[in-house]
């Protein structure tokens, strides 16, 4: 008898379930007061990638929309013509230290310019290290390389050139003045270092760049830029000047 009823017992305990698991669980279910080894989803890191420090006077890809052929038509008219001041005198420290920060940017004009007019640029603490040049002036393409001879392939021309804008009214300017003039970037391009020597402080009468198709820009310029100054133009240079933008 006691046999039969130790049998019964073990019955029971396999019938209803004597196992402490609870029933219907799943694979999944995590037990109560447990913590899941499921790693949870990553979050993307947002720190890794320091952000470059942005100048406070953003350089832009082209600042050439500012030269509006049609105002320079209508400006030409008004700009006095007077003979070229004597040049004796002219020194380029008139004009200040070269290549100043006039635009409280953190890079010196040079540099700015760079930015603004060379594709593929490297770049580094606002140094152009290298980058590639349509030059405006030729329409060539020319590979630029920071260095002591290389850095002379690209240079950076006043398109009003400082000693014209000496002759022809910056001798009688403030120092401050001549420097704001120095560093404009209105009046700058990046251009061909050996077209930039061969222009020299040459105005529209004597040089005018091999490119006919950016001649219309080109005297634009310094119409716009002899305006924003008030310089005058000799009666050549006007005559010069005149001819082009009568057919642009």
């Amino acid at each position: 008898m006691l046999i039969g009823l130790g049998l019964l017992l073990v019955f029971g305990v396999v019938l209803f379930g004597g196992s402490s698991a609870p029933p219907d669980a799943g694979p999944s279910a995590t037990p109560a007061g447990s913590v899941s080894t499921k790693p949870a989803p990553a979050k993307p890191d947002r720190t890794r990638q320091p952000k470059a420090p942005e100048p406070s006077a953003p350089i832009g890809d082209s600042e050439l929309a500012f030269v509006d052929i049609a105002q320079a038509k209508r400006v030409l008219p008004q700009l006095p013509v007077k003979g070229r001041a004597p040049l004796t005198d002219y020194s380029r420290e008139a004009f200040g230290t070269p290549w100043s920060d006039a635009n409280d940017n953190r890079c010196d004009t040079r540099n700015d310019i760079l930015r603004r007019d060379l594709t593929r640029k490297v770049v580094v603490d606002c140094v152009v290290l290298s980058g590639i040049l349509d030059d405006p002036y030729s329409g060539e393409r020319v590979v630029f390389t920071r260095g002591p001879v290389t850095s002379l392939e690209v240079q950076i021309d006043h398109v009003v050139a400082m000693a014209n804008a000496w002759q022809t009214g910056a001798k009688f300017w403030s120092d401050d003045k001549r420097e704001r003039f120095a560093n404009d970037r209105r009046n700058l391009l990046a251009v061909r270092g050996d077209l930039n020597l061969q222009k020299s402080d040459a105005d529209a009468a004597t040089w005018l760049p091999p490119r006919k198709a950016f001649r219309c820009t080109y005297v634009a310029m310094q119409v716009l830029t002899k305006d924003r100054y008030g310089l005058w133009l000799t009666a050549p240079e006007k005559a010069a000047i005149t001819r082009i933008l009568q057919n642009c």
